[in-house]
């Protein structure tokens, strides 16, 4: 046992300085590999970028109050009376004005992508003042806070980047009615920030909308009162509402976007990686073929099989860890933090996100790599060591 160790050592190294001279060779199965693993990594950024818009920033300590059996807030609705029998139940904060809640309306309004100059759904909220309260980081970053009874709105930092005509102090048309952009604000790198918020009851009026609300937010006492919370009002007969965690919410409002831009990363990958396996098999061939006499030579002199295997393997895979690593560099200053916006499935809206390129990702592309080297180096590695002794001897 131990003299196969050592001659699958001796083998290896001899096999690996003996790259510099494979260089060209070596180079198309490197790029083949980085080349998938940059796409691959660049792809799946895209649903990792958009998970932690949604998903992430949520809170255990905010619940989400939708009507039964909604599947987004522009499907609910809560009268006056049910938005106070919500706001009253067991569990939600207070302060000395009373339940730290906000009844909120949701709908969509026509601006300009900054980039394309093609028109997008902004998703206009509004929000009573407690609202800021219910969302763990806002900070007005510049500007004001609107006035509530004007038509006032203020700006997300996602929507101010992505759309245009949004800058502090500009005026907007939305309807019927001209609004003032007072403001600008940040929470955390959350959905929130692709919003645009108002006065709740400005914009009842504005879009005659009554005195109805379509989702209502409460801080709660802790994390730890939430099923309190949610067993008092789906217990209430005046109710039929659908009471999440903030977390909760916004996963499902992610996950079908993640779910599509996921599969389809993995399937371009797939294929992708069918080529740079290809690239992959002709480089180590070509590297068999060059040593086929020194591969017999070895053999003569008493070396198994097994070193001979194993230096072959350790090759293919060496190729694909720097390609790997490679194609994963390329993809994490090329795309890790590079914000763009797509359209939220679950409310036809745009939402502004960030590409995140996350350690885990960068992981799974490398193993990936590894896998795609492996591959590409078994076929060789058997015909180097099937290949007859003397075949190889008449090379030389």
């Amino acid at each position: 046992m131990m003299k196969v160790i050592v001659q699958t050592l001796a083998v290896t190294e001899m096999n690996l300085r003996a790259l510099r001279s494979r260089v060209p060779s070596s180079l198309v199965s490197i790029i083949g590999i980085a080349g998938v693993v940059m796409i691959f990594v660049g792809v799946l950024s895209i649903s990792e970028g958009f998970r932690r818009t949604l998903e992430l920033a949520g809170s255990d300590g905010v619940a989400v109050v939708l009507r039964g059996g909604a599947s987004s807030e522009m499907a609910s609705y809560f009268s006056p009376e049910q938005v106070q029998i919500i706001q009253q139940a067991p569990g939600a904060a207070r302060d000395a004005s009373g339940p730290i809640a906000s009844a909120e309306l949701f709908t969509t309004v026509d601006q300009t992508k900054r980039s394309t100059g093609t028109a997008a759904n902004a998703p206009l909220r509004g929000i009573e003042l407690a609202g800021v309260r219910t969302r763990e980081h806002f900070e007005l970053l510049e500007g004001r806070m609107f006035v509530p009874g004007k038509n006032e709105v203020i700006v997300g930092r996602g929507s101010a980047l992505t759309l245009s005509g949004l800058d502090i102090g500009s005026a907007v048309k939305w309807g019927n009615n001209t609004w003032r952009v007072v403001g600008r604000f940040a929470d955390g790198g959350s959905v929130s920030e692709s919003e645009i918020w108002t006065d709740a009851r400005v914009l009842q009026s504005a879009y005659s909308l009554g005195g109805a609300f379509q989702t209502v937010r409460v801080r709660l006492e802790s994390p730890a009162t939430f099923e309190q919370f949610k067993d008092r009002l789906t217990s209430d007969p005046r109710l039929n509402v659908s009471v999440l965690t903030e977390h909760q919410f916004y996963a499902e409002q992610s996950s079908t976007l993640t779910t599509i831009v996921r599969t389809a990363g993995t399937v371009l990958g797939l294929l992708m990686g069918i080529g740079a396996v290809f690239g992959a098999l002709n480089t180590m061939y070509s590297a068999v073929a060059a040593r086929s006499a020194e591969i017999a030579t070895l053999r003569a002199l008493g070396f198994g099989s097994v070193p001979v295997l194993v230096s072959v393997m350790a090759e293919a895979l060496l190729l694909g860890l720097i390609g790997g690593a490679a194609g994963a560099a390329i993809a994490y200053f090329g795309f890790d933090g590079l914000q763009t916006s797509t359209l939220n499935f679950s409310s036809f809206s745009q939402v502004s996100f960030a590409f995140a390129v996350s350690p885990a990702l960068i992981i799974t592309a490398i193993v990936y790599a590894l896998l795609l080297g492996l591959t590409g180096g078994l076929l060789p590695a058997i015909a180097a060591v099937k290949q007859p002794i003397v075949t190889g001897l008449r090379a030389v």
